[in-house]
């Protein structure tokens, strides 16, 4: 398993010969068309946590160039399928289902955010159902387990429990997610991770702009967090 940080929430995940994006919100470097080029192609998959317009991003350009597979929540994919997306693409799920996506299968667990994409009208919002954490299973890779946009919960334990997952994509930048020092409770508390992968922070001015408070929490763990550069992989 190849894990790619893209900036924000955005990974690639190479499986085999499945391509994965999950929450295509490009930023930074990966803003410049051929790097973002570059990136997409060969995309066979892409996952979504939730419907904010940072983490749905570029989804419905990538699903339509590519011919990729949209795994979403439900509202999500009717969505993207009103945006002119093909309904035959889609594979909706929700918190407690598991989803067969080919070669690997993607669990929707909870998280604690919301979900919804401006209209554009003053106060206007489409409800885009429930936020979600994504675990991906497998054959012969370890798990892993995108948190989406969260605050710690005690049922973490019960994801832990029922999904042991090895890898860990934790969001770390405060304000709309967990902090660095409460993220490293829910990962030191309720997981085993042989690594864990920070993001949702260094891309706006209002949230955390560094990952060294995550690393400073993580203690006697901090050999475990792959602080990754932009564009940076990490083989599991």
């Amino acid at each position: 398993m190849k894990i790619t940080w893209y900036g924000h929430s955005c990974f690639g995940v190479g499986l085999g010969d499945r391509n994965i994006l999950i929450d295509p919100f490009f930023f930074g470097p990966f803003e410049d068309a051929a790097k973002k080029s570059a990136a997409i192609a060969g995309t066979t998959h892409v996952l979504l946590t939730h419907g904010h317009d940072d983490h749905i991003g570029d989804a419905l350009g990538i699903c339509r160039e590519t011919g990729a597979m949209l795994v979403a929540n439900f509202e999500i994919c009717m969505y993207l399928v009103g945006q002119g997306l093909s309904d035959s693409q889609i594979n909706p799920g929700n918190v407690g289902g598991t989803v067969d996506c080919g070669g690997f299968t993607t669990t929707f667990v909870r998280a604690d955010h919301s979900s919804s994409k401006q209209t554009g009208e003053k106060g206007g919002n489409v409800y885009l159902g429930n936020p979600a954490g994504l675990i991906l299973h497998a054959e012969g890779e370890k798990t892993l387990y995108h948190m989406g946009d969260t605050d710690i919960f005690s049922d973490m334990a019960l994801i832990n429990e029922l999904h042991r997952p090895d890898i860990g994509i934790v969001p770390i930048g405060d304000r709309f997610t967990m902090g660095g020092a409460v993220a490293a409770l829910a990962c030191r508390r309720f997981f085993d991770f042989s690594a864990v992968i920070p993001c949702h922070y260094a891309s706006f001015a209002i949230i955390d702009q560094t990952a060294d408070k995550f690393v400073e929490a993580m203690e006697g763990e901090a050999d475990k967090v792959k602080v990754l550069e932009l564009g940076g992989s990490f083989e599991a």
